[in-house]
């Protein structure tokens, strides 16, 4: 007795992009630098447009007596087109 295997079809099935499109803390996250390159300003430009938007991750270590304070930011992807379509007058 021989097994057959029916092909499978994986037309169907989803990329891990198209997957997590709708699951926030899965989609990709953009660091400062990698913006700047992609949208040709400069990374305190980048920090200036995202620093008070909502949505945009940060992880803060406060300043103490003998260490400086840093935050770090990670734009989400969804986050960073709305303020490129803001920027070009879409929204």
């Amino acid at each position: 007795m021989e097994l057959q295997h029916e092909p499978q079809n994986f037309s169907n099935s989803l990329g891990f992009a198209e997957a997590t499109s709708g699951v926030p803390a899965l989609e990709r996250h953009y660091t400062v630098a990698e913006l700047s390159k992609l949208w040709f300003f400069s990374e305190n430009t980048i920090r200036r447009l995202f620093t008070m938007e909502p949505g945009v991750v940060k992880i803060a270590r406060p300043h103490t007596r003998l260490k400086r304070g840093y935050t770090s930011i990670r734009i989400p992807e969804q986050i960073a087109q709305r303020v490129h379509r803001r920027l070009q007058g879409l929204s």
